[in-house]
């Protein structure tokens, strides 16, 4: 064959999506580092800082915190396989795509999972999972807090109270949440969390961070059987990445380097001053699309998640030429709905990087443009006129408290 590969020179583009979003070009910059061993002194140093940076986003002092070279479903299958077993029994409460993964996943193994369902856009009932659970020795509970596919956010504190009266462990699917959100896994007592490098965090996609528990560790160290998975067994990955430093996989490094950097912007914002900016930038995001006449999935406010804004297709609106338009126009990447959902919504995702003002603003104007040529009936300048309100009111009130 003669055909030849020119140098690679990828487009910039405005990720909008539900994930992976933009990243700093600091975080570019990490990335393009030297190489080192995965067992030079110099990097082992390098683990250090990235699990130090994790347990602060996290909000954890527990010991098993890593990050795993899996996307974020591999952390779904570590926390799943990592603690069932043949004779168990686990209940995964289902609201989108993927919580209902964890479910599959869960039914992988040799446990008796239930399924808790709620409709795509709302939450699922603590109350119907503790109805599932009684009589029964539960292992898990599991969950997303926030569920990707539909943009719900689901608040913890009761599946918390309902894994204690049933002896559960609580474990939690925080990949498009966590620095996002308010998280404490301590406070919160969660079992065990997972997440993804590149939502909220804004490093590249490729790895999932988690933490474990004492009482997750302890069940897993008690297992009778081995872990079904031999590269998701964290008793053994975590010998990499504790005291000893023994091998295990040769890890990304260069992904490790970014997801550092990454970190380390995190925690110079601030985790509270973070979380605000993404509450503030989603407020102004609805504020311009009400406006406009968009109608939402979710329709509760609290249960809207800051990262993931699911947003109706108008009627007679093609969901692929307004996504291709976005792309080719203004190099707006957004995402479609998934699943049930196909064809019903757009995701417009503002994570970590991407959750700024400018492209609040940018992306509103940008739809009200394709919107009126598709011949919808749009009030013109309404929805950066009305996210400018809101912007407005909360600079207000943020000057008023000083």
């Amino acid at each position: 064959m003669t055909q030849t590969v020119g140098e690679l020179n990828p487009p910039v583009r405005l990720m909008l999506t539900p994930g992976p979003s933009s990243v700093d070009p600091r975080v570019y910059r990490a990335m393009a580092t030297p190489l080192v061993g995965h067992l030079d002194p110099w990097f082992k140093t390098c683990m250090d800082e990235t699990q130090l940076l994790l347990r602060q986003i996290f909000q954890t002092e527990n010991r098993l915190t890593m990050p795993l070279s899996a996307s974020g479903s591999g952390g779904i299958e570590a926390s799943v396989l990592n603690t069932l077993e043949e004779g168990d029994e686990g209940i995964v409460a289902v609201n989108g795509l993927f919580s209902d993964r964890m479910y599959e996943i869960a039914q992988r193994t040799s446990a008796k999972i239930t399924k808790v369902e709620a409709p795509y856009g709302n939450t699922v009932d603590a109350e119907d999972v503790r109805r599932a659970g009684k009589g029964r020795k539960i292992k898990i509970i599991g969950l997303a807090q926030g569920e990707t596919s539909s943009g719900v956010l689901t608040q913890l504190a009761d599946f918390r109270k309902v894994a204690d009266e049933l002896g559960a462990l609580l474990v939690v699917d925080t990949v498009a949440s966590l620095a996002a959100v308010p998280l404490h896994v301590d406070n919160e007592r969660v079992d065990i969390c997972f997440s993804g490098t590149q939502k909220a965090i804004s490093a590249p996609p490729g790895m999932s961070p988690i933490t474990v528990s004492a009482r997750g560790e302890e069940v897993m160290r008690t297992r009778k059987t081995k872990v079904q998975s031999w590269y998701f067994d964290l008793t053994t990955a975590m010998n990499y990445w504790g005291k000893e430093r023994l091998y295990h996989h040769t890890p990304p490094i260069s992904l490790i380097y970014a997801l550092r950097e990454a970190m380390r912007i995190v925690m110079q914002e601030g985790l509270a001053v973070r979380w605000e900016r993404h509450r503030t930038n989603q407020l102004a995001l609805i504020a311009g699309l009400e406006a406009m006449g968009l109608e939402l999935l979710v329709k509760n406010p609290a249960e809207r998640l800051p990262t993931v804004t699911a947003v109706m297709i108008p009627k007679g609106i093609d969901d692929v030429r307004v996504r291709r338009q976005l792309l080719d126009e203004f190099n707006i990447e957004i995402a479609g709905g998934l699943g049930p959902l196909k064809g019903k919504i757009w995701r417009v995702g503002l994570m970590g990087y991407c959750s700024q003002k400018n492209n609040v603003l940018l992306f509103l104007a940008a739809l009200e443009k394709i919107m009126l040529e598709l011949g919808l009936r749009v009030p013109e300048g309404a929805g950066v006129a009305a996210a400018i309100r809101n912007y407005t009111q909360v600079e207000t009130a943020s000057a008023a408290s000083r």
